[in-house]
């Protein structure tokens, strides 16, 4: 007995520890003299474990999301989370569709749909929709760990030989509006477009990698149409922004295109059509 007691105390003591921001530094061995960014990405970190600690997953339905750790050069820890979506109304009209997507890789759709079993379903309150979409995609993406957070369903990496700027988070939201995504801080939402700077930011996001996939497309067509934005400025501005050499995925066969700008498109030899 006297046994058992001492393991729970010590099991005690170190959450407490781990609640006063000493249990983690003691862990990873590090003792004093870190720098305001290495403190704030200890304490990030160890948010995200005790979290863990805590079992904020069901366990008859998904996996242990692991803790992601990642450094700079200058060995801070850096934030994981690669994008987000927020639910901002609990009345979906059907049709909501969250699109998972990375070039080579091809997309994962996540669908609201209640009468099947791999898609998602509406809860109570936002919140429960959230963490029922995260449930979701969990089970199924082999691409990203998701979480909830309040209304918000938080993506990091599954794997670190992904990049941060190829991953692509689409929302396909018709009727009134439900949710939006974000990524690296820019807010995803052809509706909200409002501005050429609005576009020419979503842009520079979609081009980082080099690759326009097949939502990334359907994205900006839909920002084009709502700013009055003509394809030959389209162009332009991607030329500025990144080259000649960015390419785009077909939606038919998954193979990189090359831009041809006289014609102001790209040529899929495979298929033998203009995207």
């Amino acid at each position: 007995m006297d046994s058992i007691k001492n393991q729970s105390e010590k099991v005690a003591e170190f959450k407490r520890e781990m609640e006063s921001g000493t249990g983690l530094a003691r862990v990873l061995g590090i003792d004093s003299e870190l720098s305001d960014a290495q403190s704030a990405g200890l304490k990030r970190l160890q948010s995200k474990w005790f979290d863990g600690m805590q079992g904020h997953h069901n366990p008859a339905e998904e996996e242990r999301k692991p803790l992601m750790i990642s450094f700079d050069d200058d060995d801070n820890l850096l934030e994981t989370q690669v994008g987000s979506v927020h639910l901002t109304d609990n009345t979906f009209d059907g049709g909501e569709e969250i699109r998972i997507e990375y070039p080579g890789y091809g997309t994962e759709f996540y669908v609201y749909n209640e009468d099947d079993s791999l898609g998602w379903r509406r809860g109570r309150t936002l919140e429960d929709t959230a963490r029922n979409i995260a449930s979701i995609i969990n089970r199924r993406s082999k691409l990203v760990h998701a979480q909830n957070d309040g209304s918000s369903i938080s993506f990091e990496l599954r794997s670190s030989s992904l990049q941060p700027e190829s991953l692509v988070i689409f929302v396909d939201d018709p009727g009134g509006k439900n949710m939006v995504a974000e990524k690296l801080g820019v807010v995803l939402d052809p509706d909200e477009v409002q501005m050429y700077e609005d576009y020419h930011q979503a842009v520079r996001l979609v081009v980082a990698d080099g690759i326009i996939t097949p939502s990334e497309d359907q994205l900006l067509w839909a920002m084009r149409q709502n700013l009055g934005i003509t394809d030959a400025d389209h162009i332009r501005m991607v030329l500025d922004i990144f080259g000649e050499e960015v390419t785009k995925e077909c939606p038919d066969c998954g193979s990189l295109t090359p831009l041809y700008q006289q014609h102001e498109a790209w040529w899929c030899e495979q298929c033998q059509h203009w995207l």
